[in-house]
């Protein structure tokens, strides 16, 4: 039952009749809401479980009346054996086997969904406790009086405690199918009682390969009914214990709309269980309206970034970006690639890719022509640091929008790289940038990490310049030219998740440079989609910034990689810290706190970093220089220029 007060202090009581779980009490302060709303205090009071008793009694009671035929047929069914004294062994009998169904978890199991699992603790627990009850009677001097007995005890109460659980399950399901069945359905609980969990469990009832057993589900409105004919049992923490009441093989979690951190929380109790887990896929543009059994997959460390799910106005990107000619440099790498996929659905006159790697050209335009086949597709093989390749791209295929993701980006590999990062990151920026505005590109958009914030790297340092040379060429042009800037891409190339999979594949151990260390992550096709955001936003000279959520700790990444595969942290796989690497930062940063000042935009996961304008002439001059010492390969002087156009760069050694 439910009741609710009208005045301002109210209490509520929802009552699951016949669910033997608790009762809740719900406390609502204020005005009167609804029961769940964030002004309203739940407290759970225990709830007798009358059915529970009921098994634990029918249990004892059929240990004595197995003991009681055990001894009537032994010794041909003499009246003599109904006196007392011929009897008096049952309650020790009962005392000894009391115990041992408890440690086995006979009373756990529900009846309604016995089968085989079922049997197997009910023959452990009769044959162990025989030889207790045997080792019980020897010490209490009854076994000279029960001779033979034994032999027949475990026959009667294994055939008392198992046919009773039969016939219930057969009432109650008119079938043997699940019982008796070799090859009987995997024993599954669902975690979340929604629209998805619905689906799911419909879906299991048609095909019998999986039986639900119930649902966990942490609104406890919804405890005690039924979904699809399967009980809402308790709250998803319940879910180890349930686990093994139960006897389940496998936990499908059907809440494709549960934030990050909710799922972490669900995955946490997934490992705890000890069972193998499986989910349905966040929703996509056509909802929840096709999931099924078929759409589950293995938890993927994109699940567990710890962050809400991005919503996105695709009109407006699609209204800048169709019907327009569009160029990705670099659009063969794993930010490239992914854009190109995303501007391709996106109805473009034309995609143009610019690319210096001729196998991740091939591969782009292999996977575009298959998925988009009705985008045209231009394919340029060619380096943003070559300016004849870049000014002829530009002149034949007239771009309207640029977006440049061409960059080196390996910390640790750059810092003795100091002359290709500047060349590539720098001048190919440059060169791209100036030939964009000379064939009247409309808009330019930069692709910037958090590693150019207060700079400890080269490559950062590079990246930092690059931002620079965008924000002051902006004001000398009619082409618009945005930055977008943000943290480490899961599953980038080069980036730490494919090295811990290699690692983990190979038997481990998975190096992590420092225990503390963090990064902002963030998934490709999420970076990807609000690079277009921004794109859609920007009038010209900003840097947007992308909200990457709260950083996570390298080393709780490679613990769940190491759990997603099937292995246990410490245990299988080794974790060992290896020491921050030159240009490393313990944490990263997404503004420059002095400098620059965080503005928000209409997009609640896209914010805005104040301009700092920068001297054209003063810019011009030193990458002039830079230009020279690179031509001369004099790397003294291009780190002078590198610390000069960006002072905060620190740990800057000069050779």
């Amino acid at each position: 039952m439910k009741s609710w007060a009208k005045n301002p202090f109210t209490v509520g009581c929802d009552t699951l009749s016949g669910a033997g779980l608790p009762c809740t009490f719900t406390l609502f302060l204020g005005p009167r809401r609804d029961p769940l709303g964030s002004r309203s205090l739940t407290i759970f009071m225990p709830k007798p479980d009358f059915r529970r008793v009921a098994v634990i009694l029918h249990d004892l009671f059929m240990v004595a009346v197995a003991g009681w035929l055990a001894l009537l047929v032994r010794h041909g069914f003499s009246p003599a054996l109904t006196q007392w004294e011929n009897l008096g062994w049952l309650p020790l009998v009962v005392t000894v086997q009391a115990p041992v169904f408890w440690y086995y978890g006979l009373y756990r199991g529900i009846w309604r969904f016995a089968s085989l699992p079922d049997l197997w603790n009910i023959l452990r627990s009769v044959l162990f406790g025989t030889l207790l009850v045997g080792l019980a009677l020897w010490l209490f001097d009854y076994l000279a009086q029960v001779p033979g007995t034994l032999l027949l005890y475990p026959l009667f109460l294994t055939m008392l405690l198992g046919l009773p659980r039969l016939l219930y399950r057969l009432w109650k399901e008119h079938s043997l199918r699940y019982v008796l069945d070799a090859r009987a359905p995997k024993r599954v609980l669902v975690l979340g009682a929604g629209r998805a969990g619905e689906m799911l469990v419909r879906d299991m009832h048609r095909d019998g390969e999986y039986l639900p057993l119930g649902f966990l589900d942490d609104n406890p409105r919804l405890h005690g009914g039924k979904v699809q004919n399967v009980s809402v049992l308790t709250t998803i923490n319940q879910l180890p214990a349930q686990v093994q009441q139960l006897g389940i093989d496998l936990v499908f979690i059907a809440m494709p709309s549960a934030s990050d951190a909710q799922m972490q929380r669900v995955v946490e109790y997934c490992e705890a269980s000890g069972k193998p887990f499986r989910t349905l896929p966040k929703p996509s543009a056509q909802g929840l309206s096709r999931l099924s059994l078929a759409d589950l997959q293995a938890v993927s460390l994109e699940d567990l970034l710890g962050r809400e799910k991005i919503q996105l106005n695709w009109d407006i990107i699609e209204a800048g970006l169709s019907g327009k000619t569009v160029m990705v440099s670099g659009g063969g790498g794993s930010i490239g690639a992914e854009l190109c996929r995303q501007i391709a659905r996106l109805r473009p006159r034309a995609l143009v890719i610019f690319e210096r790697s001729e196998y991740n050209l091939y591969e782009v335009d292999k996977s575009l022509r298959q998925v988009s086949p009705e985008t045209p597709l231009y394919t340029c093989l060619g380096d943003v640091c070559d300016p004849l390749s870049v000014n002829h791209a530009l002149s034949k295929y007239r771009p309207d929008i640029i977006f440049h993701a061409a960059a080196y980006k390996h910390v640790p590999l750059l810092q003795d790289q100091v002359r290709s990062a500047v060349y590539n990151n720098i001048l190919g920026t440059r060169t791209l940038a100036e030939a964009a505005v000379a064939h009247a590109c409309g808009a330019f958009v930069m692709v910037s990490t958090d590693k150019a914030v207060n700079p400890s790297s080269v490559m950062g340092a590079t990246k930092r310049c690059a931002e620079i040379f965008c924000q002051a060429l902006n004001t000398r042009s009619d082409t618009r030219f945005i930055t977008v800037r943000f943290g480490n891409v899961l599953g980038s190339a080069g980036s730490v998740v494919p090295l811990f999979r290699e690692q983990i594949a190979r038997g481990g151990p998975v190096t992590v440079t420092h225990p503390e260390i963090t990064r902002y992550f963030m998934t490709i096709p999420e970076a990807c989609q609000l690079i277009l955001q921004s794109a859609s936003m920007g009038h010209g000279g900003e840097i947007f910034v992308l909200d990457m959520g709260v950083p996570m700790k390298i080393n709780y990444l490679a613990e769940q990689l190491i759990r997603l595969a099937g292995k246990e942290p410490g245990k299988d796989i080794e974790i060992c810290y290896t020491g921050l690497r030159p240009g490393e930062k313990l944490h990263e940063e997404l503004f420059h706190i002095e400098e620059e000042q965080m503005s928000r935009t209409r997009h609640s996961k896209i914010m805005l970093a104040s301009h700092r304008p920068a001297d054209w002439n003063q810019l011009h001059q030193t990458l002039e220089a830079l230009q020279t010492a690179c031509a001369n390969y004099d790397e003294v002087q291009i780190r002078a220029g590198l610390q000069k156009l960006v002072p905060e760069f620190h740990n800057v050694t000069l050779h």
